[in-house]
């Protein structure tokens, strides 16, 4: 019989508990892969993330891949505060992007007065003159989204571009879904500015039977029910028109500029005028007062005043909202 150390035979038990050695034949995989990222720009201004894995592998075997990875090239916007004199300086810019592309300030602001036009004629062949007031309301909801085209001439002549009429399209190709969804909101909010509207004439004037079309003024201006009729009126008038100002501040603007969506752009816009509220409301102020003198001389004024606003309303964006 063969006797054994006892040294000999605790090396044998240790050898054969030990980890076993990785074959010679056997490669050994990375602990970590070192991962190149690039940042690939196309041309709709969003970034693919592609990797790939760094050092050799073993013939034989399937290299590590990963799928590309859309992500936007873009940080989220955000909203910075300002001074409250800041819209004095926006009318200015806005003023020499006008003088700088006149004839799409004057293409804009002679087909809105066209629209003004056309709109009160409907409404007195219809015989619902009533209507015209609030339905001149809609210069102030859904003028934000008519202007997008303003906004694309001001964003390029930023860049160093000189827009033409073909360029006033371009945003509603670029991101045409976003824009249309907030048109579509602010619409709802016009139509049911309007039915409104109806509803509190009848209540106040439809009682006791509605005068014709010829004695309606007269009838309006020596009724006890004229002044609460106005004064309620404008109230629930100013609370859509505040909740539309909110909404489209600065987001159709954004949906120009960036590819965002719209449910974002409006929290964004919410966002601005509340944290900008002075300025933002000096600024709705002035649209409303301009506006409104625009529209005495029959719609007249708004082939200036309105290519003005909505050229400033661009440069309001880009004062409040960082890149």
């Amino acid at each position: 019989m063969k006797l054994i150390s006892p040294k000999g035979a605790a090396g044998r038990l240790a050898g054969r508990s030990a980890t076993p050695r990785v074959a010679a034949d056997r490669p050994e995989m990375p602990s970590a892969s070192l991962i190149r990222i690039k940042h690939a720009w196309a041309e709709n201004r969003h970034a693919g993330i592609s990797t790939r894995t760094l050092g050799r592998w073993p013939a034989g075997r399937e290299a590590m891949t990963t799928d590309t990875i859309p992500t936007t090239g873009q940080p989220a916007p955000r909203v910075r505060p300002v001074a409250t004199d800041r819209p004095w300086v926006w009318l200015t810019a806005g003023w020499q992007d006008m003088l700088a592309a006149r004839p799409i300030a004057l293409a804009y602001g002679g087909a809105v007065c066209l629209a003004g036009w056309v709109v009160s004629l409907l409404l007195f062949e219809a015989g619902t003159l009533w209507a015209i007031l609030p339905a001149t309301s809609g210069f102030f909801l859904i003028g934000p989204l008519v202007a997008a085209g303003l906004y694309e001439a001001s964003r390029l002549r930023e860049q160093g571009q000189a827009p033409t009429l073909a360029d006033m399209l371009a945003p509603f190709r670029r991101n045409g879904g976003q824009i249309a969804f907030i048109g579509v909101v602010l619409l709802v909010l016009h139509l049911f500015w309007v039915r409104i509207a109806g509803l509190l004439f009848m209540l106040f004037f439809g009682m006791s039977g509605i005068p014709s079309l010829e004695r309606l003024p007269h009838a309006m201006l020596n009724s006890g029910q004229l002044l609460p009729f106005l004064v309620i009126g404008t109230g629930f008038g100013c609370i859509l028109a505040a909740a539309s100002f909110a909404v489209s501040a600065v987001s159709i603007p954004m949906l120009v500029d960036r590819e965002i969506s719209a449910l974002e752009a409006i929290t964004v816009s919410i966002q601005a005028v509340l944290e900008n509220w002075k300025p933002m409301l000096l600024w709705a102020g002035l649209i409303v007062l301009f506006t409104g003198l625009a529209l005495v001389p029959f719609y007249l004024g708004l082939v200036l005043v309105f290519p003005l606003v909505g050229h400033a309303t661009w440069h309001a964006y880009r004062d409040v909202v960082l890149r």
